[in-house]
């Protein structure tokens, strides 16, 4: 892989980062700051009002899909990848000065909600837009490796949010985190973006975009996007274990380990955080062995570990007493779980031509999000509060099941041509058909 491929690797995967820093530190935050914004009471009960807000932001996902999509496959990778981090970095200011509810009632809220509906937005459109580019940036024999920094770059956002955590709660009093200190991350995260914005202003545009020309009236419209609808129900349903599974090991676990387990919330976040460090060193492995293998191993392995072991996992994960017997369990679950994360970007943008590339991954896979992923957490914590919490572990299994029979009968994508499923739509066959 060239110098100039590597180029486009890391800008790309830095502006992914800071994305999903500000996307995840909401949640990693939530335990301090979801009594600011609504009134003193029961812990869980505020949990799931901020957990709420963190779902409604999935739901805008599909909107931000569906036009950062359409700008990405009309106006060029590049526009769709600087337009989403300037969404970000404003949503990100708004939740740093957002008032609390002694200050504004639920004032405070309703901006939060601004928010968390600026973020939907932005990730909606960047998740597809940054597949499609690392996918079409990378050399045909290297997509499931390049195309694994994607999820390297949110995991490391996510760690970066987890380690200021870690300091915040080392140099901070309880009271003063929960007073100012949540804050702070946000802040953070819009200077972090903006430095993003200046890199992804000067990065080059993919070769395959630049080369195809074909069918430009439709590029990105949902009229294009219906003659591939067979790929587009493919993703939905490819993506919905994976998808509940990765919130639950990652976004949903530090509060798992503290409201359910019962252990320190420093004891938590620091689980967490060396979890996904391995968690991200896992990814370009696994996305190298796809290269030689295929996409379906890696992808029915997770199905089936998932489907198989997340009721034990998460049942012994309750029961956890310390550090160590959490940590292992944790990567357990993460190992299992890159055997999605790794490999399903360039899965995805394979399926699809050049013209609806971006809007073909992003508006599925921001409907599986907010009907799945973004609701993970909601669901887990609706069933704590009704006294069956186990029924949830029992969901995420389901979920994966579900995706298991879609990997067993989907198609091989690995040696797909990009240029090849160009030609296919000019004929108006079905790529997935075709590829082999």
């Amino acid at each position: 892989m060239g110098r100039q491929h590597w180029k486009k690797i890391w800008v790309g995967s830095a502006g992914n980062m800071v994305e999903w820093f500000d996307w995840f530190v909401y949640a990693s935050f939530a335990t301090y700051f979801a009594g600011a914004f609504f009134p003193s009471g029961n812990p869980t009960a505020q949990l799931m009002n901020t957990a709420g807000i963190f779902a409604v932001g999935f739901f805008m996902r599909p909107v931000g899909g569906w036009l950062l999509g359409r700008v990405g496959d009309r106006r060029g990778r590049k526009a769709a990848l600087t337009l989403t981090v300037t969404l970000m970095s404003a949503s990100a200011v708004l939740i740093a000065v957002a008032p609390t509810y002694a200050v504004a009632g639920y004032g405070g809220a309703l901006v939060l909600l601004v928010a968390r509906l600026l973020q939907g937005l932005s990730v909606g459109g960047e998740y597809a837009a940054s597949a499609t580019y690392l996918t079409e940036a990378s050399a045909p024999e290297r997509r499931g490796f390049a195309s694994s920094f994607q999820y390297v770059s949110m995991t490391a956002g996510q760690i970066a949010g987890l380690g200021l955590q870690i300091v915040l709660q080392c140099t901070m009093s309880d009271d003063a985190l929960h007073s100012y200190g949540w804050r702070i991350p946000f802040v953070v995260g819009a200077l972090g973006a903006a430095v993003v914005f200046y890199l992804r202003r000067t990065m080059l545009e993919t070769e395959v975009y630049a080369a195809d020309a074909s069918h430009a009236g439709e590029r990105g419209t949902l009229r294009a996007l219906w003659r591939h609808r067979r790929e587009a129900f493919l993703v939905i349903a490819l993506t919905m274990g994976g998808t509940v599974a990765y919130y639950t090991y990652t976004t949903y676990l530090t509060k798992y380990l503290s409201n359910s387990a019962g252990l320190p919330k420093q004891t938590a976040t620091l689980v967490s955080f060396t979890a996904l460090i391995v968690f991200a060193c896992l990814q370009p492995l696994a996305g190298a062995l796809s290269d030689r293998v295929g996409r379906r191993p890696l992808l029915i392995t997770f199905a089936v570990g998932s489907t198989l072991l997340t009721v034990p996992v998460m049942t012994l994960l309750r029961h956890a007493d310390g550090y160590w017997p959490a940590l292992g369990l944790a990567l357990l679950a993460l190992v299992v779980v890159t055997g999605y994360t790794s490999i399903n970007a360039c899965v995805k943008a394979e399926l699809f031509p050049t013209g609806v590339r971006a809007l073909g991954v992003a508006l599925p896979y921001a409907i599986a999000n907010a009907l799945f992923g973004g609701t993970a957490e909601y669901v887990a914590l609706w069933f704590k509060k009704a006294g069956a919490e186990s029924g949830f572990y029992w969901y995420v299994a389901g979920c994966a099941a579900v995706s298991l029979i879609v990997y067993v009968t989907m198609r091989e994508t690995k040696d797909l041509d990009l240029n090849r499923v160009k030609a296919v739509e000019d004929s108006g066959e079905s790529s997935l058909t075709t590829a082999s």
